[in-house]
């Protein structure tokens, strides 16, 4: 039987793969085109042949995004919960490799670039890696197993560390961190209500602690996202609203916004927030594994339903167990310091 903390970041992790397994036949789709291929996503299916993104996939298997969150979680482990970005670069590019992922449509433009000159023996800290994609942010999820509530300037620096093998921009640190909190918060069992109201504040921190970019502030664009969701009358017009004014692109400023608000759509609840992220259209893997993640995170394993776990399990192979009681020692050792 996992303990409490084991069951919050078993649940995150389950979540990341879950919202990542159910929006990938529409990753990258637009909603019209997700309406009339699918009409309504509430189960695993595959990734359609016609859609470059997912064609590689099967029902219930996890995409990219999962796939570099393992690779951090292996690296945090390996190096006994310090953050060494050269061991997260080494392990992301060891998968990037095994899985043919250069040659397949299924690196974005930030990680490719980055990945493609580690590869050729760059330095990560000659990298410039001043990307505005959403790539540390998707696989974020075990940093925030691991780390505990801490000083958030602190939490910021290891998020740093941890995106910069790929992503250093002020906005990409700024939207892992605010994916990274929640989980960690999450994890620490408060409440929805606090997280939410704290995350803008927690943007702008990260965004403005070191300025490398002109995007938009994430803090407003937050707020912006979850004022969307309480006013819309109904979950298809929040849906339409989400994509048409927040956006659910690649692009950090519209996906983690997107992400926080269908956690708040979804009412926390991980089963229905992976349904709702894999019909929003856009990002929909990727908004998926970031929300659900968070869900997961506040709700613990059980929360995810049996049979899509069943599914998951069977499909990835994967042993959730061992993640989250490694990460589970590793965060009481931080605790305890």
């Amino acid at each position: 039987m996992p303990s409490k903390l084991e069951s919050h970041i078993a649940g995150a992790l389950y979540g990341q793969m879950l919202g990542d397994a159910m929006g990938m036949p529409s990753e990258l789709w637009p909603r019209a085109r997700i309406k009339a291929h699918f009409g309504w996503i509430d189960r695993f299916l595959p990734g359609p042949a016609d859609n470059i993104a997912a064609c590689y996939f099967t029902a219930a298997q996890y995409t990219d995004d999962t796939a570099m969150a393992l690779a951090l979680a292996d690296a945090l482990i390996e190096c006994e919960g310090d953050v060494v970005p050269d061991v997260i670069g080494n392990h992301i590019l060891t998968w990037a490799l095994q899985s043919d992922a250069f040659e397949k449509n299924i690196l974005g433009p930030s990680s490719k670039t980055a990945l493609f000159a580690l590869k050729q023996g760059a330095n990560i800290n000659s990298l410039e890696n001043n990307g505005i994609t959403n790539g540390a942010a998707m696989r974020v999820s075990p940093l925030g197993c691991l780390l505990p509530p801490m000083p958030l300037s602190d939490f910021i620096d290891a998020v740093a560390l941890a995106s910069s093998p790929t992503h250093k921009s002020d906005i990409a640190v700024a939207g892992a961190t605010v994916i990274a909190w929640a989980i960690s918060q999450g994890i620490a069992e408060k409440s929805w209500s606090e997280i939410q109201a704290a995350l803008p504040a927690v943007a702008q921190a990260a965004q403005e602690k070191r300025t490398t970019t002109y995007s938009p502030a994430l803090s407003a664009r937050l707020q912006l996202a979850l004022e969307t969701v309480r006013n819309a009358p109904d979950d298809d017009t929040a849906l339409e609203q989400i994509y048409q004014l927040i956006g659910t692109g690649t692009e950090i400023i519209q996906s983690v916004p997107a992400a926080i608000a269908m956690v708040e759509l979804a009412h926390t609840e991980p089963n229905r927030c992976a349904i709702l992220c894999a019909n929003l259209g856009g990002d929909t893997d990727t908004i998926g594994a970031m929300a659900t993640a968070i869900c997961g995170a506040l709700h613990g394993v059980e929360s995810i339903d049996s049979d899509f776990k069943r599914q998951l399990d069977e499909v990835n192979a994967l042993d959730i167990d061992a993640y989250s009681s490694a990460l589970a020692r590793l965060r009481q050792r931080r605790m305890a310091v």
